[in-house]
């Protein structure tokens, strides 16, 4: 055979001695080692001399449009050493690992389809026809090549997303609430590219310390700065595990409270007044979306609008005051100069409290439980934005697995995914 097919080919250490169209769609290939000899892995000592040549059936990746149907002429060499108790023994590549029948390539393919495409084992295990578990166990090999030990960083991100939806298990003539949730780890670190730096299941304060406490020294001695929602179990973990490291709360969550505060109030004063919900002919309700669009975002034409609504269907001026509220939040939460802070906070606290309402005083009442922790985030200007984005992949990844039965088959495919596609965003 040409000594260009084999370089074709491609397959490190083996020539092409046969090729052969048997269809359209399938192409035999019959290919043999360049280095007849061979190291006895008993004793060590080298032979040349040829036992048996036969053909072993290797899957391997398709060329072009069709598939190969490839063969390893396969030799197994006579011992030299009399002292050996082997006799004789099988060549061994790199490209196909003793007792395989898949080449690396075709391993290597397998796995890189499933994480960087998010598709599922089965649909990639079909197109290039091999079991599921071959596939999977591809897939295994791999993530423990791309997830490395996670680099110390400045400041870490932490968030929670739900990993099944909520199952109720017969166990012992009792019902249990199965409600499991995973813990995200990111890199929140705004000078350099962010990264998923590791799952954890649950979420409470021994899930953040124990997944600490697994990292090295210098990671943990690195971190300055944990950015979360507003968390008591996920701040008691991390005051456990980092004492001395601030904590910092995300203004997103905080301006979500706001905007459920708002809904809560215009659902409340709807009732009172109608004796029922809101209804498309109540302008309220109509407008609902507006009240929580940040004020600053809408056009003049909008805020006259808005006024309309409220002098129409707001006669207590109720849900205005809680819109008020909400926006002086937003104010506060946008400032990061400590004087304005603080003139900004007594305007806040000051509206919440002639607005005399259980709803915006509970808001209030938050502010004032977490406010150190916000005012680190003002200051500091960190923000959990990454650490939202990546629950948008976990999300993906879950869509398409339907589900995740296994917490170690939902970590391994969410941080394989990110591991390989990661590298192609920050470059491209």
């Amino acid at each position: 055979m040409h000594e260009a097919t084999s370089v074709l080919f491609g397959l490190d250490g083996f020539r092409v001695i046969d090729v052969e169209r048997v269809d359209d769609d399938l192409v035999r290939v019959v290919v043999e080692t360049i280095d007849q000899h061979g190291a006895c892995p008993g004793c060590g000592q080298v032979s040349s001399r040829v036992k048996q040549r036969p053909l072993v059936r290797i899957k391997d990746l398709p060329a072009g449009d069709g598939r190969v149907d490839l063969w390893w002429r396969k030799r197994r060499l006579v011992c030299a050493n009399p002292q050996c108790g082997r006799g004789s023994f099988t060549e061994a590549m790199l490209q196909i690992p003793p007792r395989s029948r898949l080449t690396n390539r075709l391993r290597a393919k397998v796995a890189s389809a499933i994480a960087a495409s998010n598709r599922a084992v089965a649909e990639v295990a079909g197109e290039y026809r091999i079991a599921w578990h071959t596939a999977h166990r591809a897939l295994i090999a791999a993530a423990g090549r791309w997830l490395p030990e996670p680099a110390p960083t400045a400041v870490l991100g932490i968030d929670e997303t739900r990993a099944r939806s909520v199952r109720w298990i017969l166990e012992a003539q009792r019902w249990r609430r199965s409600d499991p949730w995973m813990t995200s780890f990111v890199d929140a670190d705004t000078s350099r590219p962010g990264i998923l730096l590791g799952l954890a299941p649950g979420r409470s304060g021994a899930c953040v310390s124990s997944w600490l406490a697994e990292q090295t020294h210098t990671f943990r001695q690195a971190i300055r700065t944990v950015v979360i929602d507003p968390s008591a179990p996920y701040a008691s973990g991390i005051r456990a595990a980092l004492p001395g490291v601030r904590i910092a709360v995300d203004h997103w969550h905080l301006v979500r409270l706001a905007n459920d505060m708002v809904t809560e109030v215009r659902q409340r004063v709807s009732r009172e007044r109608h004796g029922r919900r809101g209804r498309k002919t109540d302008p309220a309700w109509a407008h609902r979306r507006m009240l929580l669009t940040a004020g600053d975002r809408l056009s003049r034409r909008q805020l006259h609008r808005l006024q309309r609504v409220l002098l129409a269907d707001d006669p207590t001026d109720e849900i205005g005051a809680a819109w008020g509220c909400k926006e002086l939040l937003r104010q506060l939460l946008a400032e990061h100069d400590p004087a304005r802070i603080r003139q900004r906070l007594w305007r806040f606290y000051t509206a919440c409290a002639d607005a005399d309402m259980p709803e915006t005083s509970r808001l209030a009442s938050t502010i004032e439980t977490w406010w150190p922790h916000i005012l680190v985030a003002l200051t500091e200007q960190v923000t959990n934005a990454r650490t939202e984005g990546y629950n948008r992949t976990i999300k993906q990844v879950k869509r398409v697995a339907c589900g995740f039965r296994n917490m170690d088959n939902y970590r391994r495919r969410i941080m394989a995914h990110i591991a390989v596609t990661r590298p192609r965003l920050q470059t491209a």
